[in-house]
């Protein structure tokens, strides 16, 4: 048997957001009818390097989709290395022997199944028909959020964005009008600015310290957590969470790495004031949305069962299209 090896490159032909989205929902599904396997992800802190490493295996049983992605965070890669700050590898095993039918690039992937995961809770959690999105963060999940909430939302009018480097802002606003954005987009002096008055916020930075205030975020109003993704990070004004109907993307990864993790240590919150799972709603398990009034949170740590999902078909459409480089990985 040989392994099919496939770059960044034959990924990103490979790939559209709007498959992504769809195999991600499925995965949630899955996961909340109970034909998944996923145990929580595990880090490697590299503190004298100012990153971390983390595994992400999965198993979606009705697809026979298994994965085992390895991927990094280092926030200071671009300034001083000129890499991406999250970089990743994929590895995509057969059920029946355990062989590697794949190894593929992984960076891509996080990005597209980051972005379908916010669309979809978006989807669930948000109200129809919204217009104003406003955008904490300037960088890569910044791009692909909105990208994702577009291929959900047609009604989308005014993107707000901020970054606390002005220059990444307006960088991101020039660059996100050539990708076909409804609407307006401009980039704006501070948080408020960008929040206040946003049917949808989308919170996508590293920051260690709450950026958004609970007095700028207004009823109705959905919130898409995703920079908070490991231990001791945090975006958002814990008295937001008080007064929202939170959903996370696994209570096991999220309670010490999400959103909720620094309000739950400090005991701010407890468990019983979560909601709700995302996999349950899509399941059909729980209600999302269920007042226009409501103030709805997505806690997004990143679940390895998006990559299986994504990476599947990725393998599929590149056995199909003839693309990649076979290696005989195992020479036995």
């Amino acid at each position: 048997m040989k392994t099919l090896v496939l770059s960044e490159e034959d990924i990103k032909q490979l790939l559209s957001l709007e498959e992504v989205i769809g195999a991600v929902e499925s995965a949630f599904r899955m996961k909340g009818l109970g034909y998944a396997q996923m145990p929580p992800k595990q880090y490697l802190f590299l503190n004298k390097y100012n990153g971390d490493i983390r595994t992400m295996p999965a198993y979606l049983e009705e697809t026979d989709a298994i994965t085992v992605k390895v991927v990094n965070s280092h926030p200071e890669n671009q300034k001083r290395y000129g890499l991406p700050t999250v970089m990743a590898t994929i590895i995509l095993v057969d059920p029946k022997t355990g062989a590697p039918e794949a190894i593929m690039g992984g960076t891509r992937i996080t990005a597209l199944r980051t972005a379908a995961a916010g669309a979809v809770a978006a989807k669930y959690l948000a109200n129809p028909n919204l217009k104003t999105v406003g955008i904490v963060g300037a960088g890569v999940q910044a791009r692909t959020q909105l990208l994702g909430l577009q291929q959900v939302f047609k009604t989308i009018e005014e993107v707000r964005v901020w970054d606390l480097a002005e220059k990444a802002s307006v960088q991101y606003v020039e660059e996100m009008k050539t990708k076909g954005n409804q609407g307006s987009i401009c980039s704006v002096k501070n948080v408020r600015d960008a929040v206040k008055g946003a049917e949808i916020v989308v919170t996508a930075t590293p920051s260690r310290e709450p950026l958004v205030s609970v007095e700028w975020i207004d009823a109705g109003t959905h919130i898409n957590c995703i920079g908070a993704d490991a231990p001791g990070k945090q975006e958002l004004d814990p008295n937001i969470l008080l007064k929202s109907k939170i959903v996370v993307d696994d209570w096991n990864q999220s309670f010490h790495g999400g959103e909720i993790n620094v309000p739950f240590a400090k005991g701010i919150i407890k468990k019983e004031d979560i909601w709700s799972d995302i996999s349950e709603i899509v399941a059909g398990l729980k209600q999302g949305r269920m007042s226009p009034n409501e103030i709805t949170v997505f806690t997004s740590t990143g679940l390895a069962i998006q990559d299986a999902a994504t990476a599947k078909i990725a393998y599929k459409k590149a056995l199909q299209q003839k693309m990649g480089k076979k290696i005989d990985m195992l020479n036995v």
